[in-house]
């Protein structure tokens, strides 16, 4: 049996928000209602971490955070106010830019005979020969040859043994070249001698941009110091998992945040022998599910961490009624008239190609390997093996499937997938023979024996994964801006909403099959933040005043680009980053401007940045956000949004509170929040201001708290109600209570979101407020037999019951309770 977690509140640790900062907060998370504290990761990361996915030392609590000693007291202050602990894990991956990663350091040092050699995702035998038996490292700024030229690469004897120095980058010397090393002064004045040195170790140095296409050991996406582990290898199972499993045993922990588990070669093996070490935790996994597919029933957890319910419910504030017209206004103000799915292909294709494609050529390796082993493929050549893996993994409709070798397992659902993807893969390119798309189906359903297909079947499974991530979350996600509150993850651009029925059918479904699921409406990773989104969303109700308002914005701006072409996409998208989060200051627009720009690909990125283009965008941000007229046309603009979405804020929000699953809220969003993408989310907190809100939400009526709506206190009292009526009634809203739709009557229906759980509560919550802002008088709700409760307002309701007047009249949302419960 699992722990009692009824709601979760997340927390990012690092330096400037340790252990003793998170123990300050316990005691009003606990006012507020929350179960149980959900920390970012805390073991050893490197210096500086903000975020603690960059672990070093699997075997120590941070010393940044506080070390031992903060984290016992926070443990006591959760204990003193009776919460819980949830703690998110990384077992995809280490940091591995630091000396202080032990394992790390010892594969420089040993190579394919350390005794870590087996724990990283290592090619210890890849296709180049400069690489056989030795790692690539790719941290050089320049061509090796440069840099060493330049007497950048040194041996530095000062510490217990010899290193090689590169400015930040400290890197161990093999045994074997030690011995006979001349004195360091004359090893570093002469070139040659140094960089026969270099060419004993077992590691190549190199320019960092070779990664991409010649890297031998597997990472995290594209991130070169993040190193991928090889959970599957019992060791490194029982090294990584010992503390943490520690601090289980121990009572210290409830549950765990499986991060990043589609990475993993076997994520139900690794799941199953999670679940033994941990039998009665809570345990969930980041796992993003596309539209229509399904958490394998067979995993054994409680479910995922709530990427699927964010899509879900944020469908409901968007009006289907505005694709057509947002969709020609969006042709039209930036030229692109691609097709949804050709955009998707396309940008799936650009990751493969550029940091993706070391990956690809792994694949393809083994491929070749496979087909030489039958007379019916040997004579296929690479290139057209490359070809075919390629648009097989741009036509995979998910992050990956998840057949297993041993025990051989295939689902029907993940069957599906390969060929649907190895049959669209192979329409689009006739010019390469059907027969290898079939050859490749086999091989990933299991059907061609050998150890070289195996691993190639095992191998597609974790690479499909990154690169729908690289290509559509972090690519797509910034280059088709059509509604941006779509482009979300767990989202699709191309779900343009969904109807009532649909919701209720998929929380019927989450009651069922997973009703202790986490919920969640803004993360650590989504790309704007629940209000934010809440707030975009609106413009698909008014998509005339929304084109007016751009076509006069475009005109007025105009002058701001400059000489450099205008780039009308980061410009569309710029004026719904404006509208959601106004006010937005210069500096949190330029940065998110900049990532937004660089994650798109289009004229700019990270790698290979355009200077001319960086500069003229900045300057374009710079003049639009001081231009007075505008401003004042802006705020004109969201100002007649602000209160609509609010009211679609505490919407969400207290659906969330309320559906079938666990509540988690994100840091900060207690309150009105108009965050942006990471490392916008990160701002500190004023918990202080938290604190001020929950006493005046408190000692005043619902009128003032709506009234005074403009310090958060609505969304504070929502939060606060709901989750003392989860606490309260926790059978109704448990895993074993109900959901039930309840339909609302009348010409304003479709406006109304409202179900029962468990017999005893009820919400009831307007969507897409907008189209009613004519009034709802005729559009009722036929409750339950009983006397009802408003939770918010204390009015008592019962039988048929008017929506705007009854139930919405004095607030924007309702929470009724049976008043004999």
């Amino acid at each position: 049996m699992t722990p009692d977690v009824g709601s979760t509140y997340r927390v990012q640790l690092h330096a400037g928000f340790g252990f003793d900062d998170a123990a300050e907060i316990v005691d009003l998370l606990s006012e507020l209602g929350i179960t149980h504290l959900y920390c970012s990761p805390y073991l050893q990361a490197r210096a500086g971490s903000m975020h603690g996915y960059d672990v070093v030392d699997q075997s120590k609590i941070s010393d940044e955070l506080g070390g031992e000693a903060g984290h016992r007291r926070l443990l006591e202050a959760l204990d003193r106010n009776g919460m819980g602990h949830i703690l998110d894990i990384v077992p995809n991956h280490m940091t591995i830019s630091e000396s202080t990663n032990a394992w790390w350091w010892d594969v420089l040092k040993h190579g394919p005979s350390s005794h870590y050699a087996s724990y990283f995702d290592i090619d210890w035998t890849p296709p180049e020969a400069k690489l056989r038996k030795m790692l690539l490292v790719p941290i050089l700024g320049d061509h090796y040859g440069r840099i060493l030229d330049r007497g950048e690469i040194s041996v530095d004897a000062a510490g217990d043994e010899p290193v090689i120095r590169y400015f930040d980058h400290t890197l161990p010397l093999s045994p074997e070249s030690l011995s006979g090393l001349p004195s360091i002064d004359e090893l570093n004045s002469d070139v040659d001698a140094l960089h026969e040195l270099l060419e004993a170790q077992n590691y190549r140095l190199a320019y960092w941009r070779s990664a991409d296409q010649e890297l031998n050991y597997r990472r995290f996406f594209s991130i070169n110091d993040l190193a991928a582990l090889r959970m599957e290898n019992p060791d490194v199972f029982d090294k990584v998992h010992e503390l943490v499993l520690d601090l289980v045993e121990r009572g210290d922990l409830d549950g765990l945040r499986v991060d990043h588990i589609d990475g993993l070669r076997d994520p139900e093996g690794y799941l199953t022998q999670l679940r033994s070490w941990c039998p009665r935790s809570y345990v969930v996994v980041e796992k993003i599910l596309e539209p229509g597919e399904e958490l394998p029933s067979t995993w054994p957890i409680e479910g995922t961490t709530g990427y699927d319910f964010l899509g879900s419910v944020g469908g409901l504030f968007v009006d289907p009624a505005g694709e057509r017209p947002l969709t020609d206004l969006y042709q039209e103000f930036t030229g692109i008239v691609e097709d949804l799915d050709d955009l998707k292909r396309e940008k799936k294709v650009l990751a493969m190609t550029t940091e993706l494609a070391a990956d690809v050529e792994r694949l393809t390796e083994l491929f070749a390997a496979v087909s030489e082993d039958h007379r019916e493929t040997r004579d296929f050549m690479r290139i057209e093996m490359r070809a075919t893996l390629r648009e097989t993994i741009a036509a995979f409709p998910v992050y990956r499937t998840y057949i297993r070798v041993t025990p051989s397992t295939i689902s029907k659902q993940d069957e599906g997938y390969v060929m649907e993807a190895t049959s669209r893969a192979s329409e689009r390119r006739p010019d390469l023979e059907d027969s290898l798309f079939r050859f490749l189906a086999d091989i990933l359903l299991l059907r061609v024996e050998g150890e070289a297909a195996f691993e190639l079947a095992m191998r597609f499974q974790q690479t499909t994964g990154p690169v729908m991530a690289k290509g559509v979350e972090d690519t797509l996600f910034y280059t088709y801006n059509r509604l941006a509150c779509l482009n979300e993850v767990g989202g699709d651009p191309a779900n343009f909403g969904i109807t009532i029925d649909r919701f209720h059918e998929s929380m019927s479904l989450a009651q069922r099959d997973w009703p202790l699921s986490m919920i969640a409406t803004s993360t650590h990773d989504t790309k704007r933040s629940e209000d934010v989104r809440a707030r975009i969303a609106l413009l698909s109700e008014i998509p005339e005043r929304w084109s007016a308002a751009v076509h006069r914005w475009r005109e007025n701006n105009d002058r701001y680009w400059g000489d450099t072409p205008a780039d009308r996409n980061m410009e569309y998208l710029l004026y719904q980053t404006l509208v959601g989060a106004h006010p937005l200051p210069l500096e949190r627009a330029g940065a998110y401007m900049e990532k937004a720009s660089k994650e798109a690909k289009e004229r700019t990125n990270w790698t290979s940045p355009d200077p001319d283009y960086d500069a003229a965008l900045r300057g374009f941000v710079r003049g639009v956000l001081a231009d007075d007229g505008f401003q004042a046309d802006l705020g004109a603009f969201v100002g007649r949004l602000i209160e609509p979405g609010r009211v679609n804020s505490l919407a969400q929000t207290l659906i969330r509170m309320t559906a079938a699953g666990v509540p988690d809220t994100y840091q900060g969003t207690e309150l009105w929040d108009l965050s942006l993408v990471d490392p916008d989310n990160r701002r500190p907190i004023d918990y202080d201001l938290r604190r001020e809100v929950l006493a005046r939400v408190r000692e005043r009526s619902v009128a003032e708290i709506w009234r005074d709506r403009g310090d958060g206190g609505p969304k504070l009292l929502v939060i606060e109600r709901a989750l003392a009526l989860r606490k309260r009634l926790p059978a109704a809203f448990g895993e074993t209570g109900s959901y039930e739709p309840l339909a609302a009557d009348g010409p304003n229906a479709e406006h109304v979101v409202a179900f029962v759980r468990g017999g005893d509560a009820i919400t009831v919550a307007p969507c897409r407020v907008l189209g009613a802002a004519g009034g709802w008088p005729g559009t009722t709700l036929d409750l339950p037999d009983g006397t009802w409760v408003d939770q918010f307002t204390g009015a008592t309701v019962e039988g048929r019951v008017e929506v705007a007047s009854t139930l919405l009249g004095a607030f924007p949302v309702a929470l009724l309770v049976r008043s004999d419960v």
